[in-house]
């Protein structure tokens, strides 16, 4: 799909590290394991990838009303794209949004390939449980997703479609869907501005469609920071914002949600 997102939305390098008086909290979550949170209006993640080609599968839902969430179909038609990068927007069904990605030096974060369920992964990898391997178990992200979410009273049909940062899936002319390989390096780095409060569930086990016959997920970091006061709102100039008539249109309604 052609986009109409000027040139200044493209990859892009991040600001410098961030001072520590800046830092809420970081964390990692391990290879093949799975994370969720609340994360406050105007608060934002740098998210690494540690040590080269991981995936990081996420959803999020709207905290006060999980009913409103990521909606994949609206994000991808109302900018124009196939990929999500550094002045892109994430919309809810409510035509409101709940995320922006604010910078990012990998410049492709695939919002279409899924997640692997555990018949996949049993034909891909194996098995091994956690009975006999511990933390060497093997875990596939539909799981991971759902034990995340039950944590905060939903289940399996809340689970929507999810966006798969740090891996990139080409869409050939026939519909097909291409997974490319080593696409992510160590280091790889995107801001992730919640301006929704949001739940947020993160799983790091292997892309659906990662070729790679065994199992070898990475881990990622997590480094939280405060992008904008609670009761503020991006700025009128802001990239994200601006980036197009439908991004303006969707922060209108966020910012109203929040008057």
């Amino acid at each position: 799909m052609p986009t109409r997102f000027s040139s200044a939305c493209a990859q892009s390098d991040l600001p410098s590290a961030l001072p520590p008086v800046d830092v809420l909290w970081e964390t990692v979550i391990p290879a093949g394991t799975h994370w969720s949170g609340i994360l406050r209006r105007g608060l934002a993640l740098r998210v690494i990838d540690l040590e080269g080609g991981a995936n990081l599968a996420a959803v999020f839902h709207r905290q006060e009303d999980p009913l409103e969430r990521y909606n994949m179909a609206d994000t991808l038609k109302a900018q124009h794209t196939a990929h999500l990068t550094r002045g892109h927007a994430l919309y809810t069904d409510m035509g409101r949004v709940i995320a922006s990605i604010t910078a990012d030096t990998l410049g492709w974060h695939d919002p279409l390939g899924g997640v692997g369920d555990a018949t996949l992964f049993m034909r891909k990898y194996g098995e091994q449980r956690y009975q006999a391997h511990r933390n060497d178990m093997i875990r596939n992200g539909r799981d991971s997703l759902v034990l995340e979410l039950s944590k905060y009273g939903l289940g399996p049909r809340d689970l929507v479609a999810n966006v798969n940062f740090f891996s990139k899936v080409a869409v050939g002319e026939d519909g097909s869907l291409e997974f490319l390989p080593r696409h992510s390096h160590a280091g790889a780095t995107f801001d992730l501005r919640f301006e929704m409060n949001t739940l947020a569930a993160f799983s790091t086990a292997p892309h659906p469609l990662d070729p790679h016959g065994e199992y070898a997920p990475k881990p990622v970091k997590l480094i939280a920071w405060r992008a904008y006061a609670a009761d503020s709102a991006a700025s009128a100039d802001d990239l994200c914002r601006t980036a197009c008539a439908e991004n303006q249109r969707g922060f209108i309604n966020t910012d109203r949600l929040f008057a």
